[in-house]
Parts: C-alpha cells; structure tokens; sequence
C-alpha cells in the first residue's frame, strides 16, 4: 500500500490556479449572456410605498426589470435553513428574508428592485431611473435598546425584537456561588465584522428549454441544497436542475445554504427571459448585502474556590441576528456550548436572547459563535487567576477535563441537536509545548524585565480553547477506477480553497495504492454526485473525509478480487502498490488498476450473477456526533507606547486535530485563521450611525490586517484520535480564528500591565484608538 497519511504533500489544485486556468463563477461567459444589477434600500427601516420601474424599462438595452409585485406567486419568504434544536423551554421566531422588498426594507442594502440588461454599465445606469418612495422609521441596532417596551418592530406581528431565548443549566450554580471563594463578574462584549472573501459572491444561470434544464454557477459552499431548493422553488424536478459550485475564492461561512435573494432571482429570470443571466456582486454590496457574523453582549460570572477549580459558571447574553433568522440558532448555541472549553464546570446556567436588529443578517462566519464562548471563559479565567494570585496557566491546568474522562458528557444540547459530547483529548501536552514553544519561563524571568527596564511594553499571553467539528448528518463519495489507471473521486461538498483536491486524494490513495496525482477530485457539481449537505462547521476532512475512505475500501476490496480471478490465486497473496497489482514476492508478475478495470467491465462474455460491473463504488458517511478539537495560541506582542499600536512579535499554535492527513494543508488552513483572527481582534469593526446607516463600508475605512501584520506561525500538535470516524480526524478550518481575541486581550493586558493601573480588556475588537481609551480609564 503507498502511505500518503502525514506526509506534506503539494496542493493537486495550485498549478490550475496559479496559471489563471482555474474556473470561477464571474469566468462564465455564455452567448447572449444578460446582466443584472439590484435596486437596494438606502434605509434601514423604511415602509416601501411605491415602485415605479417605467423610466427603467424604456432605458435602451434594458431588458426586464422587476419589483416584488412582478414575482407573483415566486414572491415568498426564504426556507428555515437550520431549524433549531429541541432544547425545554425555547422560544424561536422564525422571520427569513424575502427576495425583494415589498412591505418595508428592514436593514441597508435589502434588493427592492432588479434590473436585468445587456451589460453591467446599462443595468446599473437604469438603478438611477427607478423611483421609489419611502416612509423612513426609526431603526434599531443597539442590542439592549431593541428589547426596551416602545422600540420600534423590525417585525410588527411578533410585538417584540425576541427572535429567540435559549436557557440551558446543569448542576446548581447558586449553591456553587454561595460556596465559593471568589466569585468574579463582568460584562464582555464581541462587535460585529464582515467576511471580506476575496471574491464577493455571484451567480450565473441558464435555462436549456430543449434539455428542458436549468444550470446554475454559484459562489456556494452548499451546492446539493441549493439545487434542491431551487427545484423545489421554481416547480422543476431535482433532476432539472444542475448547480456548479467551482472554484470558490473565500467562502468562511456567508456562502453556506443561504438561499440569497439573488441565488433565487437570477435563475428565475434566466427562465423567465429564454436567456442566461450573470450577476456578480461588487464590493460595496458586499457589505450590506453578505451575511456578518460576531456582535454579542455577555454578563458572565465564574465561581471558583480558594484553590482555583471552578464551581460553576454563569452567562446571560444577548446576540444580534440582523433583520432575519434563516440559519435558527446555529451562532448563539455554538457560543454558549464552546464557552465550556476545556475545562470541568460542575454547574452551568446559561440563557441567550436573540435580538431582531434592522441590520444586515448574520449567519456563521469562520469560528461561528465559538470566538465569543472562549472569549469569556478565558477573560474570567484571567481575572480570577490574578486575584487569587495564581499563575494564569496553573488555573488552566487545574481546571482541565482529565484524559480519562471522555467521552466527556457536557450536559447540554449542541446546534446538531445532539447532546455536546467531547469524544477525546488531553489537553495538559497541548499547554505544555505551547508554554514551552514561546519559551514562557524565560520570558517571565528574563525578556519582559529586560524589556521593560528598557521602557519597552512586552507581554505574552497563552490561552486554551476547544472546536466542536466535524457534525452530521452524512456526506458522500464515489470513487472510480478509470480505464487509463486514473482514479476519480467525487463528492457533493463545496470547496473554496481549503485542499479537498489533495487532502480526499490521499484518503483514497491510501487504500488504492497509487499516486495522489492519479487522482482525479470532483467537488461542488450536483451532476458528479448528487447527495450532500456542504462545507462548514470544519466537517470536510471528517464526514466527506471519512466517506470518501469508506468508498475506497469497497473499491480495494474489487480490485483485490478481480485480481485474484486473474492471477487465479487468493486475495491475501496479492499487493496493491504503485497503480498496479502484483503477486506477493513477485512484483514484476502484475497487473495495471486499468487493465482490472477493463477486465471488470467486460464488452463480451458472460457476467458472473450478482456482481457488479466496473471497479466503483459510492458510500455515505454519518456521524454520531461531532469530533472535538483542541490547542492552545500563545503570542508576544509589543506595544508602542505612543500610538499604542501593537505588534506580533511570536506566535504559537499547538493544535490536535487528530489524525494529519496533510500537514502542509493543515499549515495553510491554521495560518489563514489566525491571520482572520487577528482582523477581528484588532482591525476589522463595523460602525454604524443611530439610524442604522453602516459608515466604513469600504475597504478604505473597514481595516484588515495586511502581510506586514500577520506574523509567521510556528505550529506543533498532538494527536488524539477521534472514536467517531475511521480516519481518527478531527476539523481544523476554524481553529486559528476562534481563540485569537481572548489571546490578543491577555498578552495587551500583560503588556500594559503598570504598577499604577490595572488594565482589563473586556471588549473585542479593539484599535490603537480604543487601546488607548481603555489604558487611561475610559
């Protein structure tokens, strides 16, 4: 067998790439290709009083142009994407978007009209020549200020902002308070961001009418789901409808199954006007019209004993959902199942309110939820740590859930509507590399006085967290012997750069013993595989993974066995290595993959009963549960003492994902995290006025961290093997994001920590502005 497990394989997908010959959506062009341009609302809160599209329609090279009243019976609300989970006691308001406005525009940006044209440049000129009218109201964007008696409804028939409360316990947490030590409060809050992909979103549709067929490019990380959604929508068989999703240049989460109002529009007029039709959104919608991620408002408190073990943990937060909630809970649950971490909590009574705010939605974005539960529970470890004097790595230590205790039962429900459970970890070893990575013991005795004898501002700090990865419910895979010796591979996740076309490969080079490069990998394209959910919550390498290893254990087991007619000899003498078959001890007496794959697809002759032709096989992978992954970042900043402005001097990652299947992927996917992670940590913050209007959209005023601000990550891991799945891997897409902000907000602390003030950073994101604010008390 040819072992490609751990080994730092080069990408299959970059040489594409980087020759410019890789497809993305805004690369389709097609004969009579029409183009479209979307009429927003510059109001956040607004009731629509009229639309008048004349003056458009009768532009020259305008082709159609719609508002809500032209849908017909096509005008609905979007599908609940993600129901939530049965947890006593929940209340959920389900309001999902709209493809065009036609009451009111309940945040900036929301499409009210649609303008379809032979170019871009007509299309947009034509926005200019519809008239609307508009009653503006007041809008609501501050959290606690939403759920205050007079505020005004995002949606009038629920008489609240609530869109959902959430109250999940264990344990007794008055009687722990009352027990302990030290009980430590405070409030946290974690603001909004936008995902920035490097290529915005698109769609581009065609409808056949002699195939009697629809094909739809799309920047989706869920390609099955919206097929199936827009054949449900537009009154065609599944079978109709083809959905691409190539090459993706980002997607972080805001490209899931989202079901946006122009992946439903664009084909509905590509079948409407007998022609294909492209929209690609440019960067300024980006802001207003793609999914954010993050603001959440937490009132914590951790009880401890004199010692530092934890008594119980307390948090009641608010989220803020934007004007919709098509993806339920996902985003709250994930925060307060994640803010456990690592650590044994004996009592825990959380309750989260989800607010209806007159901004744009929010859905998960890379770490989804989890930056916010770690964020709390590593600042309250922080402080309880210094006012018991206790080193802040020993609290960790003395907290953490022992190795022989998992599966480790948490008590609550997690957004796949199962129990959390973590599977296996250990989490002392990751600490201790991390501690000695960054080189802790020195720096304490050595570094940081010197530094600061020198009046320079040095801190370090080291923080833990955990990953719930790899959820259900199922993924597939076909895998194929080709007749030339080539193996196909397909499966209906999405990829937007993560290695799939490397990482499936050496799944299945594993157990079919050739050369990775030999390995055809079809991702995103319901034509190659028609059964999936998508890419998101780090599930890849785990369902798909998994799914794709248990197919090519069928299609090794089909080798071994028309092999064995060949050679005439027993399945256990034979060698499956270098894409060929050979006869133990005897390598030269073989026999190519192709040649067996010829030989099980027979063009004359008869076919033994009950076998199946080719040398294929499709198989399904779901798992019980999620697979908890773990690490721990540390990092050494310096702050300039003048303008505040910090810079990463080291960083760290330890990091267990289980089982590595490519460490160079593993590399790049951690790096790109931290590098997200530092932008939301310290850059990326959206500003809004008191009337709902977002004021830095544009990447002149909305910061993100460049080449000069992102260190090199030097990274470790230690493997504890998943029981969950066959290849022992666990998720790794979001582990560099989650954990940064609770970093970045101990090691300023450390930094700026003065014999003459205290300094807590109870906030994220911050700026040299803010850093300063907080520094001198405000």
């Amino acid at each position: 067998m040819t072992h490609s497990f751990g080994k730092p394989l080069t990408r299959n997908e970059d040489p594409r790439l980087l020759r410019g010959e890789a497809l993305f959506v805004d690369d389709v062009e097609l004969p009579g290709l029409l183009h479209v341009a979307f009429l927003r609302s510059p109001h956040a809160h607004a009731r629509l009083l009229s639309v008048d599209l004349g003056a458009a329609r009768a532009r020259p090279g305008v082709i159609a142009a719609y508002a809500a009243e032209d849908l017909g019976d096509y005008w609905k609300p979007g599908p609940l994407l993600v129901p939530p989970p049965p947890v006593p006691g929940m209340v959920f308001h389900q309001c999902c978007q709209v493809p065009l406005v036609k009451d009111k525009a309940r945040h900036v940006g929301e499409p009210v009209a649609m303008v379809v044209a032979e170019s871009r440049y007509i299309a947009e000129d034509a926005l200019g020549d519809i008239a609307v009218e508009w009653e503006v109201l007041d809008a609501v964007g501050d959290l606690e200020a939403a759920l205050q008696p007079g505020a005004a409804l995002v949606h009038e028939h629920l008489g609240v902002n609530v869109a959902a409360k959430v109250h999940q316990h264990r344990g007794d947490y008055a009687a722990a308070a009352k027990a302990a030590a030290l009980v430590v409060r405070r409030r946290f809050t974690y603001d909004r961001g936008a995902s920035i992909p490097m290529e915005t979103r698109g769609v581009v549709a065609q409808w056949d009418p002699r195939a009697d067929r629809l094909t739809v490019w799309d920047t989706t990380q869920a390609p099955v789901v919206i097929r199936n959604g827009l054949a449900a929508m537009l009154g065609l068989s599944e079978r109709q409808v083809r959905v691409v999703a190539p090459n993706i240049g980002g997607g972080f989460g805001p490209k899931m199954m989202m079901f946006y109002p122009e992946e439903v529009l664009v084909p509905w007029a590509a079948m409407r006007l007998g022609r294909p039709v492209k929209w690609i959104e440019d960067r300024l919608e980006h802001f207003f019209a793609t999914t954010h991620e993050r603001s959440q408002i937490h009132d914590a408190e951790i009880a401890l004993d004199a010692s530092g073990r934890i008594l119980g943990v307390k948090d009641v937060f608010l989220h803020d959902n934007g004007a919709y909630d098509p993806y339920g809970l996902t985003l709250p649950l994930n925060s307060q199942c994640t803010l456990l971490g690592c650590y044994v909590v004996p009592a825990y009574d959380s309750v989260f309110t989800a607010v209806f705010t007159n901004r744009t939605l929010v859905t998960p974005y890379r770490g989804a939820g989890r930056q916010h539960g770690v964020f709390v529970m590593e600042r309250l470890l922080d402080i309880a740590a210094r006012q018991l004097g206790i080193d802040r790595n020993e609290i960790r230590r003395r907290n953490f859930i022992p190795p022989d205790a998992f599966p480790y039962d948490q008590g609550v429900i997690y957004q796949d509507f199962s129990r959390l459970s973590y599977d296996s970890g250990n989490y002392a070893p990751i600490l201790a590399k991390a501690l000695d990575a960054i080189g802790y013991d020195r720096f304490i005795a050595e570094t940081q006085p010197r530094a600061r004898a020198e009046g320079r501002a040095l801190g370090i700090g080291v923080v833990c967290y955990v990953e719930g990865t790899g959820i259900g419910p199922y993924e597939g895979a076909k895998v194929q012997v080709q007749g030339s010796g080539k193996v196909s591979l397909a499966t209906g996740i999405g990829s937007q750069g993560q290695g799939h076309a490397t990482a499936f490969a050496q799944v299945v080079a594993e157990q079919l013993g050739v050369d990775i490069r030999d390995i055809e990998v079809t991702t995103g394209d319901t034509d190659q595989f028609y059964w999936g959910v998508g890419t998101f919550a780090s599930r890849g390498a785990v369902v798909a993974g998994s799914a794709a290893h248990e197919a090519a254990k069928v299609v090794r087991q089909k080798i071994l066995k028309t092999a064995a007619r060949h050679f005439e000899c027993a399945e256990e003498d034979l060698v499956i290595a270098d894409g060929k078959v050979h006869v133990v001890g005897v390598p030269d007496h073989s026999i190519t993959l192709g040649a067996l794959a010829g030989l099980a697809n027979p063009m004359r002759g008869a076919v033994t009963p009950g076998t199946e032709p080719g040398l294929e096989a499709t198989s399904y992978f779901g798992p019980a549960g999620g697979a908890t992954a773990s690490g721990a970042h540390a990092m050494i900043v310096e702050v300039d003492p003048l303008t505040l402005r910090p810079t990463i001097l080291d960083y760290v990652v330890v990091h267990d994902c289980g089982t590595v299947i490519n460490p160079l992927i593993l590399a790049g996917q951690i790096q790109g995290g931290v590098a997200q992670g530092i932008g939301n940590a310290f850059f990326e913050q959206l500003h809004w006025d008191e009337q709902g209007q977002l004021m830095n959209a544009s990447l002149a005023d909305y910061l993100l961290p460049t080449a000069l601000d992102v260190p090199r990550i030097r990274m470790d891991h230690t493997v504890t093997p998943s029981p969950l799945n066959p290849l022992g891997v666990k998720g790794a897409g979001e582990a560099g994001a989650i954990p940064v902000g609770a970093l970045f907000a101990q090691a300023l602390e450390d930094a700026l920590d003065l014999p003459s003030k205290e300094i807590e950073i109870l906030e994220m994101p911050l700026s040299p502005s803010r850093l300063w604010e907080i520094s001198n008390g405000g």
